[in-house]
């Protein structure tokens, strides 16, 4: 039996001078991917870059200072280390009570919006018919066109004593709230309205049809696929419009010196301590950066943000 004859030697695929293949003089391209990528970080780069050093830069000024001091008798900053700012706010009953104040008008306001918001984002989405969709669309945009303060001072007319509130409720022997913490509640909610209405229309928008009418067609009421269809599709837009209306409402402390009488929020503290301690008036500001941070983590854990 005969061995099989070796392979030949292949040899150089080319003359000794002739340029080789093996090892290219650059390399691969980027495909296209790769390089819209690069070009999107090169256009949103400097942007992001300026405002993460504009706002976390301002952030970590402001904890820094939170720890200096005021001379009691020339009013100058002190760059002396100390937690005293923080001790004071923690234990002066007075700073609890505001923060505690602002934290429960917040939480009101947020709740009042989603109560309005899921019928009336309900109705432009799934009642309406298409031609009124946009109309009803710009009516919800239009109020943010018009100034704050405009809107504010409005409120303030109609909370009046001879305002338009009263004159609706004389004839029913009532009076309206006036001016303090329900005045309060009651122009932030209409404030910040629009900003909850818009993603919960976005959500209800996005619902199929199919979903809705093989709710019915199972034998679910109404409430129960409000309940069980509609709700848990608009729950992530819910949390996403929440966000607006409380960081919104937490951080407000204008229309509060407009309708809110003798109330007093963080944001009236804040702005009275920057002229006379500006530490302390640090310190102050810290309170709604934790909870907006520490609301912003539960809607995030809760996945709401990762699935609008």
């Amino acid at each position: 039996m005969r061995a099989p004859a070796p392979a030949p030697d292949p040899g150089p695929s080319s003359a000794p001078g002739a340029p080789s293949d093996a090892h290219p003089a650059s390399g691969p391209a980027p495909g296209p991917r790769t390089a819209a990528r690069l070009r999107l970080a090169a256009l949103l780069g400097p942007p992001l870059l300026w405002l993460t050093l504009a706002y976390l830069g301002s952030l970590g000024v402001l904890l820094i200072s939170a720890f200096w001091t005021t001379d009691s008798f020339t009013s100058d900053v002190v760059r002396t280390w100390n937690t005293d700012n923080f001790h004071e706010l923690l234990t002066t009953p007075v700073y609890r009570t505001v923060a505690l104040r602002t934290l429960s008008i917040a939480v009101a306001v947020t709740l009042i919006d989603a109560l309005l918001a899921l019928p009336m984002a309900f109705f432009m989405a799934r009642v309406a018919g298409r031609r009124w969709r946009r109309p009803l669309l710009v009516a919800v945009l239009t109020p943010l066109w018009a100034s704050y303060l405009v809107k504010a001072y409005a409120w303030r007319v109609m909370l009046g004593r001879d305002g338009v509130v009263n004159a609706a409720l004389a004839p029913l022997g009532l009076h309206g709230p006036g001016y303090g913490t329900t005045a309060v509640i009651i122009v932030l909610a209409y404030l910040w309205l629009p900003y909850m209405i818009l993603p919960v229309y976005a959500a209800l928008e996005r619902i199929p049809e199919r979903a809705l009418e093989a709710s019915a067609d199972l034998g679910a009421g109404p409430w129960r696929t409000l309940r069980s269809v509609v709700l848990p599709a608009v729950r992530p837009a819910l949390l996403a419009g929440s966000v607006f209306t409380f960081s919104l409402s937490l951080g407000d402390y204008i229309t509060v010196q407009i309708v809110g009488g003798k109330t007093q929020l963080i944001g009236n503290v804040i702005a009275a301590q920057v002229t006379l301690d500006l530490p302390m008036a640090a310190a102050l500001s810290a309170v709604p950066v934790v909870l907006i941070v520490c609301y912003l983590a539960a809607v995030r854990r809760a996945g709401a943000l990762d699935s609008l």
